[in-house]
Order: C-alpha cells, then structure tokens, then sequence
C-alpha cells in the first residue's frame, strides 16, 4: 500500500506542474478540510450550509445521453456571470472554496473561464465530456491552475455511442483527454457504471488504461434511472453495487490513481451527501435543489438579495428532505423510496425545476430499486488515507443517529 501511494505521488509530481500541485493542495485540501471544520459548528447550531456545492452553469449539450435528466434539447439556459460572481462570493464569506461545475456541458458557458480566473483563491472541478477541451483550452486551465477537469466516459467506443446519442464520441473524449495531459492538468475521468459498461470499466485493465494514459484519478458513479428517458434496465443489481465497492477498495491499494467514490464513510456504510447536508445543487436557472436528480426547488440564489447561506439555512424544503432521507434509507431515496419524495415535494409545495414540466410525472412512475445502502454487507475503507479523510471529513455527520 504504502509503495503504491509513493508512486502515485511521483507520477503527480512528474506529469503536472507544482503551481497546480499547491494550487489544488491549498485551495481544495487545506481550505477544503477548513470548509468542512466550519460546516460542522455550523450543525451544532442548528445551521446546515454545504461546504461543497455543485452548480449546473447550463442546461446545452453537444450529446444526448441515456438516462440523463437535463433538458438539453431545450432553448439554452444559464447562470450568468454575475449571479455566479455574487454566489461564489457569498459562499466564501462562510468559508467555502470547492466548486463542483456541471452542465449541461459546462464548456458551452462563454463565461466560464472568467469566472475561474475572477476567483483564483477557489477550486473548481469542471464535469465535462471532454470534447471542448483543446490544446488551448488546456492551456488557458493551466495558466489559471484553478480547476481539474473531470470528462466522462461511458465504455468502450459502441457503447458510448450509444449511451451518449452521437458517433465518434469516444475518439473525441479521449482527444480532450489527451489535451489535459499534455499540458500537464490535474486530469480525472469519470464513469457512471450501468449494466452496458460493467464489465468494461470494473475491472483491471480498466484502471490500467487510465494510468497509461496519464489520469490522476477516477470516479465512479452508480446509474441512476430519472429524467424522461430513464432506461431503468440499465441500473446495477445489488450484487453489481458489491461488486463495484470491493473493486474499488482493491484497487485503491494496489494501483497509483487516486479512486473516488461519494457514497460511502470510513466504515464502509452507506451515505448520501444531500441528506447529510455536505452538498447541494444548483440549477441552470439559479433554482437551490437537495442533488442534481432531484429537480424540485422553492428557493433561488436570487432570493434574499443573493444572500445564498440565508437561502439555504432557513430552507423548509431542504430541511425537509434532509431530516425525512435521512430517517428512510442510508442510501438514495430518489431510487429507493421515490414515494417519500413525492411526499416531501407536495408538503412544501415544491416547484417542478425543469423546463419540460414532467418532472413530477417521473417521479409517480419510478418504482423502489436498491441503491448503495446494502445493510451487512458493509465494506471498510483499507487504505489509511481514503478511511482518516472520510472520517473527518466526508462521513455521515450524525444524519443517521
């Protein structure tokens, strides 16, 4: 264990530059870990503002993937410049400096370089497909040092055709890949594993590929069947869910790439970030909603003059879905009890987020299907690093006491 993490650091070390190293090790590690020492006296007082928010800056994509719930065949929408400004800038007045940036496809936002270089002090991780990222804009991420492109992929060339809608969508991901590389970014790829990619992406030669290709680290993400077009026969089984836990856990001791996973403490019990307050989504629209599946919201970071901790502490709504998750599942009440969220949505009286208006009907058609909380067959993390981190840091805060 110890020799694969002195090789992964040596491979860091080798493949990037230390003015991106420092960058990503002071604003997201240090200040990172302080978010989250706030966050947690913030709970003792009855305040929940995440220390980590995801912000969908728009709802355009080049693809058309299966399952996705981002209306992006819809006319464009997106957060402005300034409403982004005014957001960012509030949250770091109570001690934030991660931003997740989704989409949509977040490089279709002409502003998102600008709003990476307005706040240097911050970092950003940037969801993307990866098609946009030329040497240019790689090079441009590098000068900023900022932020950490994460590009998704899907499965071998057939399947991410399919998955994503478009031809040749492979080919195109792996050139932004290579790109990030070459001008020696802190590169991530990253998976929503389903029955078509199983038994492509769990396995060695998966991880393997990756190291050869020079990515940092790898996140894995289960499906989950929402939106219009759910594709519900894609969603893992509960032996697949094991099954992709313990390959994590191995490969986390035996090979030099970092390995995320959101859904889990230290001890191997199963969570959910927007239960435990330590994430929540905002929208293309500005609309505040518990995680980015979930698309109800009574709340805008427009609301209370921008005021977004003010927003997100006094929400009903999020407050709500919070205490009611938490006390149903350890797991996604999205996927497990889809009839407790409708309950909490019609009980505030929450607004439909979308722009195709059927949100609510999806939900009535969602059925109960396991997710990642799989009581007794629980997984410790092995590795000391991922399991003194998540204890500190990414666990359950008492959500589930």
């Amino acid at each position: 264990m110890l020799r694969t993490m002195v090789s992964f650091g040596y491979r860091i070390v080798r493949t990037t530059d230390l003015r991106l190293l420092w960058k990503i090790a002071y604003n997201f590690g240090y200040k990172g870990i302080r978010s989250v020492q706030h966050f947690k006296k913030r709970l003792k007082k009855g305040e929940t503002f995440p220390p980590f928010l995801y912000i969908s800056i728009t709802n355009s994509c080049n693809l058309r993937c299966q399952g996705c719930w981002v209306d992006v065949d819809k006319p464009q929408s997106m957060i402005s410049f300034e409403d982004m400004n005014r957001l960012i800038n509030n949250a770091k007045s109570y001690g934030n400096s991660f931003f997740g940036i989704l989409g949509g496809e977040p490089f279709l936002h002409p502003d998102l370089m600008r709003i990476l270089k307005e706040h240097p002090d911050c970092y950003f991780q940037i969801f993307t497909n990866g098609h946009a990222i030329t040497d240019k804009v790689a090079s441009e991420l590098r000068k900023l040092g900022n932020a950490t492109p994460l590009i998704s992929i899907e499965g071998t060339e057939a399947v991410s055709d399919v998955r994503r809608g478009r031809k040749g969508v492979l080919n195109r991901t792996v050139a932004g890949i290579e790109a990030s590389i070459r001008n020696r970014l802190i590169t991530g790829v990253a998976s929503s594993v389903c029955q078509s990619n199983f038994n492509d992406l769990v396995k060695e030669s998966w991880i393997n590929y990756l190291i050869d290709k020079g990515v940092h680290y790898a996140w894995f993400h289960t499906y989950r069947p929402v939106g219009p077009v759910a594709n519900s026969q894609l969603a893992l089984n509960p032996q697949q869910g094991l099954e992709l836990r313990k390959f994590i856990i191995e490969m986390r001791n035996r090979k030099p790439i970092g390995i995320i996973d959101a859904y889990y403490d230290d001890k191997g019990e199963a969570l959910c970030p927007a239960a435990t307050g330590i994430s929540h989504h905002i929208s293309p629209f500005g609309d505040i909603e518990p995680c980015p599946v979930i698309q109800f919201a009574n709340e805008s970071i427009r609301d209370n003059q921008g005021n977004l901790f003010e927003t997100m502490t006094k929400s009903p709504l999020l407050n709500d879905f919070r205490q009611t998750a938490a006390k149903a599942t350890q797991g996604c009440i999205v996927l497990e009890r889809p009839d407790l969220l409708k309950e909490i949505v019609e009980r505030n009286g929450a607004k439909d987020t979308t722009l195709r208006k059927m949100a609510m009907s999806e939900l009535i058609k969602m059925r109960s299907r396991p997710s990642q909380y799989n009581p007794g067959n629980e997984i410790p993390e092995e590795n000391w690093i991922y399991r003194f981190a998540k204890k500190h840091w990414f666990f359950g805060f008492g959500a589930y006491s």
